[in-house]
């Protein structure tokens, strides 16, 4: 999932620095979980007591996020 050439830390503070707005904490904090964890997207929806849509739909727009400043 994390492109090879980026390390964890870059990663992290890509998150911290791309991921703003009203749901931030708990979209940086999804994005992680499945990033650095790889949870699956049915168990973070459980988590975060989120449809897996919403689920995947927040991942999929962060990635993009952070992923076009890599």
């Amino acid at each position: 999932m994390i492109p090879e050439n980026v390390s964890k830390s870059e990663l992290d503070s890509l998150i911290e620095e791309w991921i703003i707005g009203k749901n931030a904490e708990r979209d940086r904090a999804i994005l992680r979980r499945r990033l650095f964890d790889g949870i699956t997207f049915e168990k973070l929806s459980e988590e975060f007591g989120l449809s897996v849509r919403q689920t995947k739909v927040i991942v999929y727009k962060c990635e993009e996020k952070i992923f076009k400043h890599l």
